[in-house]
Formats: structure tokens, C-alpha cells, sequence
């Protein structure tokens, strides 16, 4: 099982860069693919990115396409997302999560395939 803590989060204006890191500790972290997720008040938590167990493909949700891109680093056991061109729709707590099945297929985005679900860290964009 994995520990999972995100950080990164913070205040910026419309338009501006952000990148948050996930720290994971624990065994296996590179048989799972991972994901970000986000959560806004008065929404449902909802998909933003995946990448897969060896890093080889992403799946962005329509609404960051071209404006954000996941990547990791097996051996330091992390996963980033990097914000560009950050709108004020943005603006939500973001979540890192492991799939529950190893060597699963990235499509499966769901909240119900993940586990393992971090704290979150908050980003505000500023109009």
C-alpha cells in the first residue's frame, strides 16, 4: 500500500504556471499507473490526468488538454502536473491517487479504480 502527499498548491493569477508534486512512499509505485484528480466546492471530484506504470502514455481530460501534462519519476517515486495557462475554472482542490490494479489500462479513470488517495493541496486562480 502507498502513502501519498501532495504539495505544490498555492495562489496565482489567471494565465500563470503552477506545478504540484505527489510524493509517494511504500511498495510497488511503479507497477501502478497514477492519476490527478480535482474537487471544487459544490462538484463532484473529477478526472484531470493519468499516466501510465512506466511512463510511456498520458490521458488528459478535455478541459486541461494543451494546458497540462503529468509526468513522473520511478525512481525518486513521484508524479507531477505541471498548470500552464492556469483559468480561474482551475481554481479546486487536486488530488493524487494510484489505480488499484497494477498494469491497468490508463482509459480506466474513474474515481472507483483508484486508491490510496492523498490530502489534496488547494490551487486558486485569481481572475
Amino acid at each position: 500500500q502507498l502513502q501519498l502527499v501532495e504539495s505544490g498548491g498555492g495562489l496565482v493569477q489567471a494565465g500563470g504556471s503552477l506545478r504540484l508534486s505527489c510524493a509517494a512512499s511504500g511498495r510497488m509505485f511503479s507497477v501502478y499507473a497514477m492519476a490527478w484528480f480535482r474537487q471544487s466546492p459544490g462538484k463532484e471530484r473529477e478526472f484531470v490526468a493519468t499516466i501510465s506504470w512506466s511512463g510511456d502514455t498520458t490521458y488528459y481530460a478535455d478541459s486541461v488538454k494543451g494546458r497540462f501534462t503529468i509526468s513522473r519519476d520511478n525512481v525518486k517515486n513521484t508524479v507531477s502536473l505541471q498548470m500552464s495557462s492556469l483559468k480561474f475554472e482551475d481554481t479546486a482542490v487536486y488530488y493524487c491517487a494510484r489505480q488499484s490494479l497494477a498494469f491497468g489500462s490508463i482509459r480506466m479513470v474513474t474515481i472507483a479504480n483508484y486508491t490510496n488517495w492523498g490530502q489534496g493541496t488547494q490551487v486558486t486562480v485569481s481572475s
